[in-house]
């Protein structure tokens, strides 16, 4: 076959026509399929340099959300340009299918093909590009947000050190100021969401499924379990975790000297807004600037395995870490492979407080699993891992860094702040499985019924669901910041039926920490082999390889739940 003339760097694609960008895949598309491994080779190193046009380029725009130039490339290359190569793959996916050609590390990349050759529909390219859109409206919305706080002007996540204060009228203010522009935004984010709504629903009509739910859930290529199992899922969830953490709020209650075994909203735990302490301490602040946040978390993955420090390190030099919240820069954090470079980058909003270190080890897991992946395996379709085992690398690596993160093994706490950080990481699991439930069980229900529910069907939707999956809190007379609560979980508008995904790993990686805990050394091994296999086996096999499997039922959950709350009531909590 002859080889394609493609550039030497995805910059080149950046301002490209898109009829310039088709001309290559139309090339491959014609070329003879005499070299089945070259022509994927091919494939591979075209996709790549695509991939990473679009991820820089929405990199770029995440960092400066107040930039028109940097909005117009991302917008172009995510709703114009990755929407109309989609039949491309297809094509080629169809090519390959084709061919007869098989390899045990390529028989999961060519089922997903196969998969994606089923759902395409050339209908719905505009109606992609339309939903990119939308998303990037509601990050341009939300990366505007400010918050007026005594004389200054600052974001969401910067007021979070004060929605974690040891002074609990404080805690209040900082709660409800986090909140606030939500809460004024409340019809801009409906708007975008009723749009993102009826767009979703059309694709599924136009692919021929009965609702979104369905057709999300094979986009997403969850073969190896069903919707039925995720509502398996939120009853297990309902069952053991729901009166877990009811438990640690009474304990909280009893903590704070309440006349009443129930808490209220701002002495709750919820990983994106605040952990407060129930005795009143002020919120541990093991860092205050990105090389502080860099340089204890290279000592502490360089304990947990010495390769992985090295990872890490490569992401210092490389200039590829984005942690620190300003204005203008995007929400969340995440962790974005570009695979030209072979090398991941991480993105955070941290304002100094002992989460911003959960968040980076979080992210971290997943920059791991990158590395891992593309040392290992020659093809970008084969990192195309599920978000399944990515979230086990990810919560695996909170738990797995643990018993390293004392200023005396080079990481960032005392003692005492170390037992504090500890018991707030391990009742913050459980809580954030509660959540976990409520936003799939949202997620179906939204994508399922006869009729798109219109916003104030939605809000009430929400409080119905959070009242299932969260008791122990009042929230009387907070109903504003409850519904709002939806609107700041960016994945709900940017991430359509990714959730559970969280839910599933997080039982993952606590058999990964319960194995840790026996011998830390062999959960290690067992959890980088179970990364460096990328998408070249099924989701069943990668959790065993990682020592795990697949937990949707309360009979497996309950054992893991109260390994937690035992390690919480050892720590003294």
């Amino acid at each position: 076959m002859t080889t394609l003339n493609l550039p030497d760097s995805p910059a080149a694609f950046r301002d490209a026509s898109l009829e310039e960008i088709v001309g290559y895949f139309r090339d491959l598309a014609e070329q003879p399929l005499t070299d089945v491994e070259a022509w994927l080779q091919e494939w591979s190193r075209l996709t790549a340099l695509v991939e990473e046009a679009v991820a820089t380029a929405l990199i770029e725009y995440d960092r400066d959300t107040g930039d028109a130039e940097k909005e117009r490339v991302s917008l172009r290359l995510a709703s114009e340009v990755a929407p109309a190569l989609e039949e491309w793959y297809v094509t080629l996916g169809q090519r390959l299918v084709e061919s007869g050609y098989s390899s045990p590390d390529l028989d999961t990349t060519i089922a997903r093909f196969r998969n994606r050759i089923e759902l395409f529909r050339e209908s719905n390219v505009p109606l992609v590009a339309e939903t990119e859109r939308l998303g990037s409206e509601y990050r341009k919305v939300v990366g505007a947000m400010t918050v007026q706080w005594e004389g200054q002007q600052l974001t969401p996540p910067q007021v979070r050190p004060f929605a974690n204060s040891g002074d609990r009228q404080i805690r209040e203010r900082g709660w409800r100021a986090y909140f606030e522009p939500y809460i004024g935004a409340h019809d801009e984010l409906a708007a975008i969401y009723d749009k993102l709504l009826a767009a979703r629903r059309q694709m599924a009509v136009n692919a021929g499924f009965a609702n979104y739910r369905d057709y999300g859930h094979q986009q997403l290529n969850r073969v190896d379990y069903t919707p039925d199992d995720c509502l398996r899922f939120h009853e297990g969830v309902e069952a053991t975790v729901v009166p877990a953490v009811e438990r640690i709020y009474q304990r909280r209650a009893a903590v704070m000297g309440l006349d009443s075994p129930t808490i209220l909203p701002w002495d709750a735990i919820d990983n994106h807004v605040a952990v407060p302490d129930p005795k009143g301490l002020p919120p541990v602040r093991p860092f205050a600037t990105q090389e502080e946040l860099e340089a204890g978390a290279t000592r502490v993955f360089t304990k947990v395995d010495p390769v992985l420090g090295e990872f890490f390190q490569r992401l210092v030099d490389g200039n590829l870490l984005d942690l620190m919240s300003r204005p203008g820069k995007a929400p969340g954090a995440y962790c974005s492979t570009l695979p030209v470079r072979k090398a991941p980058f991480l993105f955070e909003n941290a304002s100094g407080l002992s989460t911003d270190v959960d968040t980076l080890l979080h992210e971290a897991g997943h920059a791991f699993h990158a590395y891992e992946v593309v040392q290992e395996l020659p093809l970008v379709f084969q990192w195309e891992y599920g978000a399944e085992i990515a979230e086990v690398a990810s919560m695996g690596m909170e738990l797995l860094a643990r018993p390293y993160l004392r200023k005396r093994d080079g990481g960032f706490y005392s003692e005492e702040d170390y037992r504090r950080v500890r018991i707030s990481h391990l009742e913050e699991v459980l809580v954030s499985l509660a959540h976990i439930a409520s936003v799939d069980a949202f997620q179906q229900w939204v994508y399922t019924e006869p009729e798109p529910p219109d916003a104030a069907a939605r809000d009430q939707k929400w409080l119905e669901l959070r009242s299932r999956f969260e008791r122990g809190v009042d929230w009387t007379g907070c109903e504003p910041q409850r519904i709002a609560r939806w609107y700041e979980q960016s994945h709900f508008f940017l991430y359509p039926l990714y959730y559970i995904e969280y839910g599933i790993a997080q039982f993952g990686a606590l058999q990964v920490w319960r194995n840790a805990i026996d011998d830390q050394a062999a959960a290690v091994r067992a959890y980088r082999k179970a990364l460096a296999l990328g998408g070249t086996r099924s989701l069943p096999e990668l959790y065993a390889a990682a020592g795990a499997e697949l937990v949707f039922d309360a009979g497996k959950m309950a054992p893991l739940v109260d390994l937690v709350e035992r390690e919480v009531d050892r720590l003294g909590g």
